[in-house]
């Protein structure tokens, strides 16, 4: 120890210098996280992480790439449909990064690219269907987007996960005109539904009808009935009750 001190402050100077240019290329790298390193420019290897990574600088210089996945908010873009309406449509992707060296060499900014790949992307097909289609099969534009997207983003390393359309923003005129659409397709089914009820209750009314005109007892049974009802209401009307024989008798007199 002494000798080390004793051979001058330049010697100790180095050793300091030494230390502290191994302690700083000494690099930690959490478990989502890998390391791309290049030396002198070239690219080694695998790569690198996660834990504890040494970089040799200068001559080595590592570019940190996260592995978590990435949700990311397509801006609004103006789209123009099949059927030509102007619509205003947004979505979210999910993308991760599997091949780490491709992320960094094969692409720059893969963040970016990613980005304005979906925006294109999303004009691109949300502009070839009509907007029925838009509004009732998003699950399948969904899946035509995420394929899409996934595919031209493998040779980044880049993975498309999901792609969701959030959001379709109508014009004005054309809210209006589904609002009622939607209203006279509730008024059309209302009146389905009360031409059906009123179809059941005919159809009870004719068989019981049959049933009352096979029967002159039942007949007289509702006749009865219908003058209990009335009795037990009240207003001051007095019923007097007549045999409907009576009837028949006198129709068989005038006729005679």
């Amino acid at each position: 120890m002494n000798g080390l001190f004793g051979a001058g402050p330049g010697f100790v100077f180095i050793v300091v210098a030494v230390a502290f240019w191994v302690f700083s290329s000494l690099k930690i790298l959490n478990e989502y996280e890998r390391a791309v390193v290049f030396r002198l420019g070239r690219l080694l290897g695998a790569a690198k992480g996660p834990g504890l990574v040494l970089i040799w600088f200068p001559i080595d210089r590592m570019v940190r790439v996260s592995l978590r996945t990435v949700v990311h908010d397509v801006p609004p873009q103006d789209v123009i449909t099949r059927d030509n309406v102007s619509v205003k449509v947004n979505a979210v992707i999910y993308y991760r990064v599997l091949d780490p060296r491709k992320a960094v060499v094969e692409v720059e900014q893969y963040h970016y690219a990613t980005s304005q790949l979906a925006q294109t992307t999303l004009r691109s097909v949300l502009g070839q269907v009509e907007l029925d289609d838009l509004l009732s099969q998003r699950e399948r534009l969904n899946a035509q987007l995420q394929q899409i997207l996934d595919r031209h983003t493998e040779p980044w390393g880049v993975k498309v996960a999901a792609v969701e359309v959030k959001h379709v923003d109508l014009p004005a005129e054309m809210q209006r005109a589904m609002a009622k659409q939607a209203e006279a397709e509730r008024e059309k089914r209302a009146k389905i539904i009360h031409a059906e009820g009123e179809f059941q209750a005919s159809s009870q009314l004719a068989k019981a009808a049959e049933v009352i005109s096979a029967n002159s007892t039942t007949l007289q049974l509702r006749y009865l009935q219908t003058l209990t009802e009335i009795a037990t209401e009240k207003n001051s009307t007095i019923i007097f009750p007549v045999p409907i024989d009576i009837f028949d008798g006198l129709r068989k007199k005038v006729t005679s």
